[in-house]
């Protein structure tokens, strides 16, 4: 069935590819439209995260959460069946320097709306406690409407009500987005999350990626450092995305999206705001936002110079 909805898994119907595979545009005999997830036989995403992503995607229901329909496990074939959503992934549209145009500021606060959301359910709101542990661009697919849909629970950790973290030997996730505390030591929490949040609204705005400020394996800073800068200086219109800078959107909300950004990007993770404040700031204007220091660890040249060299891996 799924082989032939995908034509064979024809490079024709192929919408993209990533470390653990392709994806794969396909139509069921009703007519459905479904991306079907196949994992390449050497991924990185063993036996044991493609069941984590079934159990895990399965048992949550959420607008802005990628719906899982089906799945196979056939021998060393090993398929997911996910809605369709047709406008791909937020990094194909924010990094591309014609497409994002279409991404005026209306749509980019929805866009950053939605994801709050989808991490807050996924924290707090679902009744499961669930870290995603590789919030990043690619992970945002976006629907006919440009809802965002938060997608790739491979490397997901479930927790029960009552824990709030956990440890571990084994560093998943993308270099630029990862939070000092889980890049450096394996602790992770929902505020890991959080921090990965603020690095992809610090994005969002800006319409640039994180470490594009990598020039020649130089380190020429990173957009958090690059937003706190401003921000302190109170130039922080500078990080906002030129695309934007003479649109109809309410540059305040664009500074006050900076400033929640800063926040979610802290280097203790106890100064990160929840998911559940995060919502509440960007709904409430009312609301006094507290005042950021330094963003995490970037500018110490000893990681920095790390990360720099893990990054050309890691993009997918």
């Amino acid at each position: 069935m799924v082989e032939s909805a995908t034509k064979s898994f024809s490079d024709s119907n192929k919408l993209g590819e990533g470390g653990f595979g392709a994806v794969y545009k396909g139509t069921l005999e009703n007519g459905q439209e479904v991306a079907v997830k196949r994992l390449s036989s050497g991924s990185v995403q063993g036996e044991q995260e493609f069941k984590n992503e079934i159990i895990l995607v399965a048992r949550l229901q959420h607008r802005n959460l990628v719906r899982l329909l089906g799945f196979s496990f056939k021998g060393t074939e090993r398929l997911l069946i996910y809605e369709f959503v047709p406008n791909a992934s937020l990094d194909h549209l924010i990094f591309d320097l014609e497409k994002r145009s279409y991404l005026d500021w209306e749509k980019r606060y929805k866009i950053i709306g939605g994801v709050a959301r989808g991490l807050l359910y996924l924290h707090e709101d679902s009744r499961l406690r669930i870290i995603h542990r590789d919030l990043k661009a690619g992970n945002i697919l976006l629907d006919g409407e440009m809802n965002p849909k938060i997608a790739d629970f491979g490397m997901a950790r479930l927790f029960n009500l009552d824990e709030t973290q956990g440890m571990t030997n084994r560093i998943v996730g993308t270099y630029g987005y990862m939070a000092p505390e889980y890049a450096l030591y394996g602790q992770f929490s929902v505020k890991s999350d959080v921090f990965s949040f603020g690095v992809l609204l610090l994005e969002i705005v800006s319409g640039r990626k994180n470490y594009s400020f990598f020039q020649n394996g130089e380190n020429t800073g990173d957009l958090a450092s690059f937003a706190w800068k401003n921000w302190r200086q109170g130039t922080a219109s500078k990080v906002i995305d030129p695309v934007l800078r003479n649109s109809s959107g309410s540059v305040h909300e664009m500074m006050r999206c900076i400033h929640i950004g800063l926040l979610c990007v802290q280097e203790d993770a106890s100064d990160r705001p929840t998911m559940a404040s995060v919502v509440l700031m960007l709904n409430s204007f009312s609301l006094t936002l507290a005042v950021p220091s330094e963003p995490a660890f970037y500018m110490k040249s000893i990681i920095v110079s790390e990360i720099s060299r893990s990054w050309d891996s890691t993009e997918g």
